[in-house]
């Protein structure tokens, strides 16, 4: 099966994806998000499935964690900012706290 060549995302395009991840902020050409929680194990099992869906999509994000908090950006560096694969992932991230 061959891989969907990555690209930069249009201006048009990150204004119809952000829509589907209202929640993260873009800057600095990459989609951030802290996510706040209340204790220092809910906050890494966060961080592992953060880690098993960066696995999957072989898209892995910069995280930042302390006790209670984790920041998490996505960029891609190979196209040297966004692209779609960013926005699939950060909205799959969001999908872990949906009850």
């Amino acid at each position: 099966m061959k891989e969907k060549k990555i690209t930069l995302v249009t201006p048009a395009q990150i204004q119809r994806l952000r829509r589907t991840i209202p929640d993260w902020k873009i800057a600095s050409a990459e989609l951030s998000r802290q996510f706040n929680f209340e204790n220092f194990y809910e906050t890494m099992a966060f961080v592992n499935a953060v880690a098993w869906i960066a696995n999957q999509q072989d898209h892995h994000p910069d995280l930042a964690v302390t006790y209670n908090k984790c920041i998490v950006n996505f960029s891609t560096h190979s196209v040297g900012g966004l692209s779609e694969k960013d926005f699939e992932c950060a909205r799959q991230v969001d999908e872990l706290l949906w009850k």
